[in-house]
């Protein structure tokens, strides 16, 4: 199943996506008996259990659920206001590694260990949002297609035989950056995360609808040119891997972000380098989850 952000009427809700319509969460914690409906997706990934799935998944083979068309909300992101920055590994791809020469931002050996950094998202924009810059902070802007991992529960030194467990589940992350503010202040920081540089989603995939470690096919289009085109399976570090390091020492939360990575075909690794414009339409697509459309916007 599919869980979504959206705005109906102004307001912020939650739901579960089903075809091309949305089933209001409000709804369904009333229908199975489980109390008062979380307000956000963190206040539902914090409350889930596997019999609170369950039971959702067996309301929803109900042909007779009340929907609400697609047309008549505005999908956000999963967790627009993230508690903490977004967790990211840099160069874990080997073939996005081989073209990161080009960019003359990092080394292009083979990370013994996984490189770690944060990106903020205050908020993370969500479906057919703008992604927006001005010409006077950067003039080379780049996406990156990502798949991000959910965390369920709180967890600390996680082996990585449990790692699933802490999952909720799985989501796409536009790791825009700005790859002259990268080489500039010589780390990634900054350069990933101007306003507007998370876009998110479009929904949450949960881990009960993916197999474990997932391997799901991930492209990225600008404006119907394939730019990007691999599949999770080649992360250098898996989930497993990342979960369970990232973990050491250190207390993981429910509603954690985590973006693994992402493959070759970024602007900055073609030779002239093809860097987004305004009006550029980004498309970033994972195998069960959907696509992730954005628009530029240079002002």
């Amino acid at each position: 199943m599919k869980f979504v952000t959206y705005l109906k009427d102004g307001l912020e809700n939650i739901g579960i996506l089903k075809e091309n319509d949305v089933v209001n969460l409000q709804y369904i914690f009333k229908s199975i008996g489980e109390g008062n409906p979380p307000k956000t997706m963190v206040e539902l990934i914090e409350s889930s259990s596997n019999d609170m799935i369950h039971k959702i998944g067996e309301l929803l083979k109900n042909e007779k659920v009340p929907t609400i068309l697609l047309d008549e909300i505005k999908l956000i992101a999963p967790i627009p206001y993230p508690r903490r920055n977004v967790f990211c590994l840099g160069k874990n791809y080997v073939d996005h590694v081989k073209e990161v020469k080009i960019t003359r931002i990092t080394g292009n050996d083979i990370p013994e260990n996984p490189i770690y950094f944060t990106k903020a998202a205050s908020p993370a924009i969500g479906q057919n949002d703008s992604i927006k810059f001005s010409t006077k902070v950067t003039k080379q802007v780049d996406y990156e297609a990502e798949l991000a991992v959910i965390i369920g529960k709180d967890g600390k030194n996680i082996r990585k035989e449990d790692v699933e467990d802490y999952i909720f589940g799985y989501t796409i992350i536009n790791d825009v950056s700005a790859r002259d503010l990268q080489g500039r202040h010589s780390q990634w920081f900054k350069g990933k995360s101007l306003d507007s540089f998370c876009p998110m989603g479009p929904a949450i995939l949960h881990k009960s609808k993916a197999t474990f470690p997932v391997e799901l096919d991930i492209k990225c289009t600008v404006n119907g040119e394939l730019r990007q085109n691999s599949n999770t399976k080649n992360l250098i570090f898996d989930i497993p891997y990342i979960i369970s390091d990232l973990s050491n020492g250190l207390t993981l939360k429910a509603g954690d972000i985590i973006s693994t990575g992402t493959p070759s075909g970024v602007g900055m690794g073609f030779d002239p380098i093809k860097v987004l414009k305004d009006g550029d339409i980004v498309e970033c697509s994972i195998e069960d989850i959907g696509t992730l459309k954005n628009i530029v916007v240079e002002f």
